[in-house]
This record gives C-alpha cells, sequence and structure tokens, in this order.
C-alpha cells in the first residue's frame, strides 16, 4: 500500500539525528511569523510521529513536505530532503500553505492563509496605463465609459472603515490592520485621497458615510470607493460595541451606503461611477454543499434623474455565508482584489475586474475544503469604468 504524506514525513524524521531533529524545529520555529510555528507548539512535539503531525496539521498535507524540503536543506540534510522530493513528487514551497485557525462562530470570519506571500507588493506599484490605450478605448467605445477627469484638476477620495478591536474582545478581527494597509495602498496607487476611520459603532459609521457624502471634492472628481471591513450579518456591518446579547442593535445596514451616496444626497457624484466595496461576513454557513450527479426625485423643473445609479459592489461572499481571514495576512477577500487591481486596472474596466476576482474564488485548491465565493451586488452602471491608473 502506497504511503500517505504524514507517513513519508515520519520515516524522513527518523533519519534524523537527535542534532538535526533539534535544529529542524528551531528553523521551524524561526521562520518568518506568518510561516512558522509558535515555540509552545514545537516544544509538545517529543518524536517523529508528533512532528510528522504538526507540519500536516499546519501546512495541510500539500503544504508540508515542501516546507519540511526547504528546512532539510537549510540544515545541511540535503539526502534526506531529495529523498523525501522524490518519494512524494514535490518541490520547494510557493507562498501558499495552511489553515492557521477557525472560528466557528456564526457570523464571524474564518481565519486562512491566502496564497501571496506577506510582501508580495512591497516593490510593485499599480501597473500604469498608457496613452496609447486610453486613446485606443476612448476612439473605440468612448460613449460607453465614464469620462475621467484629468489627473491635474481631479480631486479624487476614498472612504476606508476598518474595524479591528471590539468591545467583545473575542470578536477580534487579527489580519485586518494587513487589509486596511492594503486597500490604502491600492486607493492611493489609484489616486484617490483616503478618508480612513478604524473602529467605529455603528452610529459612527453612519456618520463617516454621511459627512464623506457631504465632501466638497466630489464635485471636482469623476469617481469614488468606498471600502468598508468588519464583522457582518445579511445585510450589515457590525460596530465595534456590537454584542449578540447586551448590544445586537449596534448594526450598520448595507442600504444606507446607498442611499447616503445616491443623487440626493450626494449630488456631487451624480453620473459619476461609486465603488462599494464591503469585507463582512454575511451569515453563518460555510459556502460549501456536498455535490454528487444526478426610487424617483426632481432635480429642476420637469427634469428627472434615477435617484439611485453608477454604483457598483463587490461583497466578500454571498448571503448567509461566512467570509475567510487569516490571522496576521487579512483576508482573502482584500488581497485577491488587491493583486487584480494591481495587475490589471491598466486595462480592464470595473466589471471585468470584479470577475477576475470572482474567478479566483472558483479555484477548487484556493482554500482547501473552505468556499467562499465574492459576488457583484445592486450593479446599476450604464457606462464602462476605466480607471486608467497613472493618467
Amino acid at each position: 500500500m502506497a504511503k500517505n504524506i504524514k507517513e513519508h514525513l515520519e520515516d524522513t524524521f527518523n533519519d534524523l539525528g537527535k542534532d538535526e531533529l533539534k535544529s529542524f524545529k528551531n528553523k521551524l520555529c524561526d521562520r518568518k511569523k506568518e510561516q512558522g510555528v509558535r515555540k509552545a507548539r514545537i516544544e509538545k512535539v517529543t518524536d517523529a510521529i508528533d512532528l510528522a503531525d504538526l507540519m500536516v496539521n499546519t501546512f495541510t498535507s500539500t503544504g508540508a513536505v515542501p516546507v519540511a524540503i526547504e528546512i532539510l536543506q537549510v540544515i545541511g540534510c540535503n539526502e534526506q530532503a531529495a529523498e523525501l522530493k522524490e518519494n512524494t513528487g514535490q518541490c520547494l514551497p510557493v507562498a501558499r500553505s495552511r489553515v492557521d485557525e477557525v472560528d466557528s462562530r456564526a457570523g464571524l470570519g474564518l481565519k486562512v492563509e491566502f496564497a501571496l506571500s506577506d510582501d508580495w507588493h512591497t516593490q510593485l506599484h499599480v501597473l500604469p496605463c498608457s496613452q496609447e490605450f486610453k486613446n485606443k478605448i476612448l476612439r473605440e467605445n468612448g460613449q460607453e465609459i465614464y469620462e475621467i477627469k484629468d489627473k491635474s484638476v481631479r480631486k479624487r477620495v476614498a472612504l476606508l472603515i476598518n474595524n479591528i478591536d471590539f468591545d467583545d474582545k473575542d470578536m477580534t478581527r487579527r489580519g485586518a490592520d494587513r487589509d486596511e494597509y492594503n486597500m490604502e495602498w491600492l486607493l492611493k496607487e489609484l489616486d484617490y485621497q483616503v478618508v480612513k476611520y478604524t473602529n467605529l459603532s455603528a452610529k459612527d459609521i453612519e456618520e463617516a458615510v454621511k459627512d464623506f457624502a457631504k465632501r466638497q471634492e466630489h464635485a471636482y472628481s469623476d469617481s469614488t470607493f468606498v471600502v468598508i471591513m468588519s464583522h457582518g450579518k445579511r445585510d450589515a456591518i457590525l460596530g465595534v460595541r456590537y454584542n449578540p446579547i447586551s448590544n445586537p442593535s449596534d448594526t450598520f445596514p448595507i442600504d444606507k451606503v446607498y442611499r447616503c451616496l445616491n443623487t440626493e444626497n450626494c449630488p456631487g457624484l451624480r453620473d459619476k461611477p461609486k465603488v462599494i466595496l464591503i469585507q463582512a461576513c454575511r451569515g453563518g454557513e460555510h459556502g460549501r454543499v456536498w455535490a454528487s450527479d444526478g426610487e424617483s426625485m426632481a432635480i429642476e423643473g420637469d427634469d428627472f434623474v434615477h435617484k439611485e445609479k453608477d454604483f457598483i459592489s463587490l461583497m466578500s461572499c454571498t448571503p448567509d455565508t461566512k467570509s475567510y481571514r487569516h490571522v496576521q495576512n487579512g483576508t482573502f477577500y482584500v488581497q485577491n482584489l488587491v493583486d487584480v487591481l494591481m495587475k490589471h486596472a491598466h486595462e480592464d474596466h470595473i466589471e471585468e475586474l470584479f470577475r477576475k476576482v470572482i474567478r479566483r474564488f472558483d479555484s477548487s485548491d484556493l482554500m482547501g475544503r473552505f468556499r467562499q465565493m465574492a459576488c457583484k451586488d445592486r450593479a446599476s452602471l450604464p457606462k464602462l469604468f476605466y480607471m486608467f491608473p497613472g493618467l
């Protein structure tokens, strides 16, 4: 009978001497914080069987062998590394690995590592659009594309709200600081001034959105982004004072974002694209199943315009399901979103960019047995929104 991954790892660790085994465990602990194993867990390892269990439980069967090979080579056990590689048909690790921890409470995000390394965009920028491409698109489809104001005169602003620390300490969104960093980085790369708030109650979220809608810069802008990241329910964002028993009313209905930014309440954004990005759970269900065969408003005189138009939203998950978050690297949603826009905003309009993000979640190997599907919501863009980054 063919051996499984755990058995191959046990054989490899049994071949190591006492000092080599100690060096292996030390290197496993010394790896980058988000890729290593806590010292307390390693200290409980007494033999090869324990170590094989730890590797598989931490990095999964897919990720354990590449990590083991990497460490074996670092500590000079090249023969054992080569034998393990040959026996399992695996090679050095790519930057995807493990389920770190899971919070099974309904409505809270599960935490899972994403497929990109911690510093995946440190030296990168959003790819700039060429003037030639912009001219070509406008020449071919000019009437179908939202007007983008010249960079020298426009004043783009974006709203970013991120709830990390809650009154209920068990609800702390570890890793959400990475989402905040990544989203702020992306928005600035797209030439938006970022208006940022952290740790707001539902009432404070509403006030922040209302204040944002009143900003004078919108009259000189060509678009906006609103990003809200927190725990959530099906159609609401949880404020930091939320408690299911003592304060269940600290919730902000997502519908209020649209009301605050519609034509009536935010005339500065009339006929301009408004992109809403929500990272929050929308319920407590897992996004997987077992698969088997078998309103109008008068503006001036008799002229009427649409009360709600030019919106597009990308939710982190479908209704009633959970959203997944790694406790150090942040959410799948934000990292996928940033990565796609970084690489493709120079050539794609927003709906195609969102399709590419959704396509990422359609990958069967993205999160192992966990499933999450980002989804577009409440889209009312009659034209194509190209951001033309850099121009």
